[in-house]
């Protein structure tokens, strides 16, 4: 039977927007998956590979900060480079993936950030419970962390944050399930996500409503 969750399919062009991505390095097997299924939703939608800009931090506590700097980063000046500015540098990543079950994540270089900010920001994490509290804390703090950074900036943060109660759900949320079912890689959503809401929020903030 088939599963009624998920979006319905529209199509957005993505051909003039810039997304940055800024993931968790825990749980590495899973992260790579879900990073590389965004990034292929992606460029699918249009996205130009020079105007997908990835960045990492340890864990998903440090995404909130994170995802809060590169926004205000991407709205230095073409003459100014990010790094003198806020001590990260976004690099222009080679986007092309291997078919292979775990891609790496593109590696990034230091560049000038042109004038145009982001349109929005995939955050990426992983959390798999334990057998302490810190898996609820950590959520918690993320969730509205994240919300609150979008309503305060204006830029769309999607929610990439899996909230895992074992391994195997987090495996199989990235399409990785050890059995004959792999599951499907919800980094595949959140890349059309960004596309949907980047692009709404260009033209809301236009006055234009479609």
């Amino acid at each position: 039977m088939s599963s009624i969750k998920g979006p319905s399919s529209t199509h957005f062009d993505g051909s003039n927007l810039r997304i940055a991505i800024v993931h968790a390095r825990w749980n590495k097997s899973v992260i790579d998956a879900l990073v590389a299924g965004t990034i292929n939703k992606l460029k699918e939608c249009g996205v130009k590979d020079s105007n997908i800009i990835i960045q990492s931090v340890p864990g998903s506590f440090e995404l909130p900060f994170a995802c809060s700097k590169v926004i205000a980063g991407s709205h230095v000046q073409a003459s100014t480079s990010s790094g003198d500015l806020i001590g990260l540098s976004f690099g222009g990543s080679s986007t092309s993936l291997p078919s292979t079950k775990e891609p790496p994540i593109p590696t990034s270089t230091v560049v000038n950030m042109p004038n145009a900010p982001f349109d929005a920001v995939v955050a990426i994490g992983v959390l798999i419970k334990g057998s302490t509290m810190h898996f609820e804390y950590i959520c918690d703090s993320v969730s509205h962390a994240l919300m609150k950074i979008q309503i305060d900036t204006g830029v769309p943060v999607i929610f990439g944050v899996l909230t895992a109660l074992t391994e195997d759900q987090a495996l199989e949320r990235a399409g990785l399930g050890r059995g004959s079912e792999k599951g499907h890689n919800h980094g595949e959503d959140w890349g059309l996500a960004a596309v949907e809401m980047g692009t709404h929020s260009k033209l809301w903030a236009e006055g234009m409503f479609i």
